[in-house]
């Protein structure tokens, strides 16, 4: 994907979301929508009928990204982030901030707004999650843009999104070494 296809439709970069639902309320209802042997065979059955699947993906886009910016990218790091879409960092960050956020965790290209990580550390950490950021999150896969992200953990393929520390090097991934406190 070129720069100028990860601008946001109308121009501009991505802004930081601070999420309208609560990280508490974001894990149960990911607790509902686990997978499971049904919710695989939901996902097999979408995919072998493409309106289904377009349908369930546009209501999938419209929900996620009324609650949580979600700019549908198909490998939802939600669960991993306190449930704030990296995606919506406008450098696309998915392991952490810049080394551009200010001290009062304001984001580098919008100032004017805060850093989707300093939202991330603070939901994660308020919800008992904290752990949860220090997995370091893979590359996006552009191919996987515009599809399903339900579908897609149904079916396993986003298995291992999350990677903990190597047993090489066991140090977590502190948030707390990137200088960033919740406000």
């Amino acid at each position: 994907m070129g720069v100028d296809e990860q601008r946001v439709p109308g121009g501009g970069w991505p802004r930081p979301v601070v999420p309208r639902i609560g990280a508490r309320v974001s894990y149960a209802l990911h607790h509902l929508l686990a997978a499971k042997p049904a919710y695989r065979r939901l996902g097999a059955w979408l995919e072998r009928r493409r309106p289904a699947y377009r349908w369930f993906t546009w209501a999938e886009r419209v929900t996620k990204e009324q609650l949580y910016g979600c700019r549908m990218c198909g490998q939802c790091a939600l669960p991993d982030t306190g449930y704030t879409c990296p995606m919506t960092c406008p450098k696309q960050l998915r392991n952490g901030p810049c080394g551009g956020v200010s001290a009062e965790g304001r984001c580098e290209v919008h100032p004017e707004l805060v850093c989707v990580w300093v939202t991330a550390i603070e939901r994660a950490q308020d919800a008992g999650h904290g752990a949860d950021l220090d997995l370091l999150q893979r590359p996006v896969d552009h191919r996987e843009w515009d599809r399903s992200s339900w579908v897609n953990y149904w079916q396993g393929r986003d298995d291992g999104l999350g990677i903990a520390p190597s047993e090489d090097d066991p140090r977590p991934l502190l948030r707390r070494e990137l200088g960033l406190r919740p406000r």
